[in-house]
């Protein structure tokens, strides 16, 4: 019962053809569905749902809502009592409000952001198929990402107000919604305030974070790859299609993954992420980092923070 993984995202982009060709030629996706008002839906190779990106024409750049699916549809009625019970407001959207998905109860994290939660959406299946499959397909253009892996939201934090919107995201997503907590940055001179928080519901080091500034947004949306060569292999595809890169590949102490951080033509901050970093289980403890080490969680190679990654998000 419950959720199981991060089911899709979607997100505003200024120029739609401008959009479809980044994540197309770029990350690799392809179109799969436009709808009457012009929205474009995405999905990767290794994905067997209709789409996991969802593309809105919009006059600034951001997110319209992350979401994930759930085990059974019963699942639903279960989690919006307890999201409810919680103090939070919620709506369930018939089948086919949004295209190819079934009924999806919609609310928002304390932080605003706008989450919903599905159980179905249509199949059609990865592009290798289940019968004596390929380990790849032949037509992989770009940088061939596989799947939508994760999102990282900007939460509200001013400890002069009292207000931690990560702790608060981070209390809801486990007391309400089952996730683990995988890693943390502790700060303050108590150490005793949540900066940032790394969570899973699958088995991968996270499924979601949450980290502090100044107002609520899309820090950045990632996409897996299979190792340190792909994400160089990516890095030479945003070169040769002069995309904005944001942070050259790397590694993250935190989570271990290898990345390159860079931008769609809106401005929304893309990630491609290599490597299982290390299996996410329920009874694993949880990895905390504090100020004096922050760098090298961050960017583990130089242990540098760059204020930019973090001041600078849609």
């Amino acid at each position: 019962m419950g959720v199981m993984r991060i089911g899709h995202i979607s997100i505003k982009v200024m120029d739609i053809a401008a959009a479809v060709k980044h994540y197309e030629n770029v990350l690799g996706m392809k179109t799969t569905h436009i709808d009457a008002q012009g929205n474009v839906y995405l999905k990767c190779w290794d994905e067997w749902d209709k789409f996991s990106l969802i593309l809105t024409p919009s006059d600034q750049a951001g997110m319209n809502h992350v979401a994930y699916k759930v085990e059974n549809d019963a699942d639903l009625d279960a989690l919006q009592k307890r999201v409810e019970d919680y103090g939070i407001k919620t709506e369930i959207l018939p089948a086919d409000a949004l295209p190819f998905v079934g009924r999806t109860l919609r609310f928002n994290l304390p932080s605003g952001h706008q989450m919903r939660l599905y159980a179905k959406k249509e199949c059609v299946g990865t592009d290798v198929g289940t019968m004596n499959p390929d380990p790849w397909p032949d037509d992989i253009r770009g940088a061939g990402v596989h799947w939508l892996d994760h999102c990282l939201l900007m939460c509200e934090m001013n400890p002069e107000k009292g207000i931690n919107k990560v702790a608060e995201n981070t209390k809801f997503m486990m007391e309400v919604l089952d996730f683990y907590l995988a890693e943390q940055v502790i700060v303050g001179p108590d150490k005793n305030m949540q900066a940032a928080t790394w969570l899973f519901r699958s088995s991968t080091p996270h499924d979601i974070a949450f980290v502090a500034g100044p107002r609520q947004g899309l820090h950045h949306l990632a996409f897996f790859l299979d190792n340190w060569n792909d994400v160089l292999k990516s890095a030479d595809v945003m070169a040769k299609n002069k995309v904005r890169i944001d942070v050259a590949p790397t590694r993250h102490g935190i989570t271990r993954g290898e990345t390159i951080y860079f931008f769609d033509p809106s401005g929304n901050r893309n990630e491609t992420f290599a490597g299982l970093g290390y299996l996410g289980q329920p009874d694993r403890p949880v990895i905390t980092w504090d100020e004096e080490h922050l760098g090298r969680g961050i960017f583990y190679h130089t242990g540098e923070l760059n204020v930019a990654f973090t001041e600078v998000y849609t």
